[in-house]
């Protein structure tokens, strides 16, 4: 009996240890290793759907393809009984309209279709199901320390990160399963002037579940919420 106590009280103990020593690098490792475990991001080139459920609003669903080798991006969905698509390859980009190329800019305007925007979707959708391989890219700053955080009754391991100036000035912060290190939650806040962050800013994203897509464990469904008042906004389901 006392032979065991000692053995579960080393085991506890070299618990807490390594929850103390983890660095930021460690556990974003660790993170990767769950979501992309055979490298696969680098070479991603896949489909998935996206559909988007928001309070008040009718249901969209997406249609996904990116390639990143190619460095090409696709995005279809309906609005107005139009299938509308942006395609970007690299940083060329075109547009139809019911499967048609459109380049009348008159009706591109009026369904809101232009090269910004569809370069701001690539980036987006990009970032969010790379993530937390994206992480890795060059201009992100990931503080060394790792922090515990509780939210929605769970603690975690947290990871805080900025970026270089030139591609955000957001402040995000990574919550990650102790056990597994998958990632589950994530949060951003904007900031002031001074570069200090706005409490009332922002915010927060809960992930569930798991959808496998090209090998990589991605959240099939991510719930938004504003960090200020918990208000609901809205839920993306992903599905391959």
């Amino acid at each position: 009996m006392k032979a065991t106590l000692i053995l579960l009280f080393l085991i506890i103990f070299s618990t807490q240890v390594d929850a103390q020593t983890l660095s930021s690098a460690e556990l974003l490792n660790k993170s990767i290793e769950f979501h992309d475990p055979n490298n696969s991001w680098k070479s991603f080139n896949d489909s998935f759907k996206v559909t988007m459920q928001t309070p008040d609003k009718s249901v969209r669903e997406s249609d996904i393809t990116i390639n990143l080798p190619k460095e090409s991006f696709s995005l279809r969905f309906n609005k107005d009984s139009l299938n509308l698509s942006y395609n970007i390859v690299k940083d060329s980009c075109s547009f139809k309209i019911n499967n048609k190329i459109e380049t009348n800019p008159t009706i591109l305007k009026t369904h809101n279709l232009n090269c910004e925007r569809g370069l701001l979707l690539k980036d987006y959708y990009t970032y969010l199901y790379g993530l937390p391989m994206k992480l890795k890219d060059e201009g992100t700053i990931i503080k060394p320390q790792v922090v515990e955080k509780t939210i929605n009754n769970k603690s975690y391991y947290v990871i805080e990160v900025h970026y270089k100036q030139d591609i955000g000035s957001d402040i995000w912060f990574f919550y990650f399963d102790k056990t597994t290190y998958a990632m589950e939650v994530y949060q951003f806040f904007k900031t002031d002037d001074s570069g200090q962050l706005k409490k009332d800013s922002g915010e927060y994203i809960i992930l569930t579940a798991i959808e496998t897509v090209n090998g990589i464990k991605m959240p099939k469904r991510r719930a938004w919420y504003y960090n200020k008042n918990d208000g609901y906004l809205g839920t993306d389901i992903l599905s391959n």
